[in-house]
């Protein structure tokens, strides 16, 4: 059990999705962005699995064959597209991604690399965000929408950098 070092690690994530956030004009998501993981459904599953260089979910779920924190987290934040997923109407698909409205796309990628600075410390490059969708994107139900502009945003982010990724989040999610 490591609640110190789990609290660290959550509020360490939260400060990053905030500036990032506030980089964006989202004041409001920056500042309630992840507020679940500081639940106890949530933090005291995360300070069992806590391990430092990744989330604690993992764990669980090879622990316990689900991760009830995730189920929980991703439930009540709408920055991730598993929130978004619904009964397709499609009556040859059974569930699908819903499009994602764009403030919480623009959420998602400041998630996605505020975690990955937070778990790969010192090893993280523009890259790490990338690398890490692309490799577990054939998982994914995702709108494919909401996937085109969040691949868009991490390959500008690998390619170009942080601050060419934040201008085209502005210009291309936030701005149509």
């Amino acid at each position: 059990m490591h609640p110190v070092l789990h609290f660290k690690t959550i509020t360490h994530h939260k400060f990053l999705v905030m500036k990032y956030c506030f980089r964006l004009g989202l004041y409001r998501q920056g500042l309630l962005h992840d507020l679940s993981k500081y639940s106890p459904s949530e933090f005291w599953v995360g300070a069992k699995y806590y391990q430092g260089t990744c989330s604690p979910n993992n764990a669980e779920r090879r622990a316990t064959g689900c991760s009830t924190a995730w189920l929980h987290h991703k439930g009540r934040n709408k920055h991730h597209f598993e929130y978004w997923i619904d009964y397709s109407l499609n009556s040859s698909e059974r569930m699908c991604g819903m499009e994602m409205p764009r403030r919480y796309v623009a959420e998602m990628f400041c998630d996605r690399v505020a975690a990955c600075r937070v778990y790969l410390g010192s090893a993280y490059t523009d890259a790490s965000a990338y690398d890490y969708y692309e490799k577990s994107k054939h998982r994914y139900i995702i709108h494919p929408r909401t996937a085109e502009l969040l691949e868009s945003a991490l390959r500008v982010l690998s390619e170009q950098g942080e601050e060419a990724a934040f201008q085209w989040v502005r210009k291309n999610i936030l701005m149509k």
